[in-house]
């Protein structure tokens, strides 16, 4: 029988150490893909090693290491919807815009199947994901906040890390909203909720109010 018990796995792409998820309910099948990167093929296999179907693909934003492997991801399972947020959208298919061209690569993924705002609820797999609009790293940045379980979960994409904050130097970024973001959504969110960045090691929200050195508690 399905649980509330939420099981974690996470692939690395190598290039960029860009971390991509796999959450799933015990007991079910179906699972969410957060931002999977461009080591696809692992991807796919650990999927296959978990014998587990993705219901949804969910981008946090749209820049390339995090949406490379959105291509073979709906290859291999065209039925799960392409989440993101409404504001990175374009990104998706315009090498400029998700920064891939910078890198000699003119990286296209497949379009959006679903745009999501501030507020919105995403349900997919048993889980009930909400979603906070948390712009700086890019102007359509979201993170998904898994509550329904102890501790609560942030899929975090490149906002917060572990001492540190994504990077607000591309052309939609902006050090005073990523700050904004994190001081005015991550950190009202209970200390123990864990962060899953898109790179580097799981953190939480009291800790990083406690020690994060570019944005600290007010």
């Amino acid at each position: 029988m399905p649980s509330n018990r939420l099981h974690l796995a996470v692939v690395v792409s190598e290039l960029f150490q860009e971390n991509a998820y796999i959450a799933h309910l015990e007991g079910r099948l179906d699972c969410l893909v957060f931002d999977p990167g461009l080591d696809s093929g692992a991807m796919i296999d650990q999927l296959a090693e978990m014998k587990l179907t993705p219901a949804a693909i969910l981008n946090t934003h749209g820049h390339a290491d995090h949406i490379a492997g959105n291509g073979a991801m709906k290859e291999k399972w065209p039925a799960a919807p392409l989440v993101i947020g409404t504001n990175d959208a374009s990104k998706l298919t315009d090498p400029i815009e998700n920064l891939s061209r910078s890198y000699g690569v003119d990286l296209i993924s497949p379009a959006a199947d679903k745009l999501v705002n501030e507020g919105d609820v995403y349900a997919g797999a048993g889980l009930d994901l909400e979603v906070y609009d948390t712009p700086g790293h890019s102007i359509g940045h979201v993170v998904f906040v898994w509550k329904a379980g102890s501790p609560w979960v942030v899929f975090g994409g490149d906002v917060l890390f572990q001492g540190s904050i994504g990077r607000t130097d591309f052309p939609d970024g902006s050090f005073e909203q990523l700050a904004s973001s994190i001081r005015n959504k991550l950190y009202t969110l209970p200390d123990d909720t864990l962060v899953l960045p898109g790179h580097g090691p799981t953190t939480t929200i009291g800790f990083e109010k406690q020690h994060n050195p570019f944005v600290p508690a007010l």
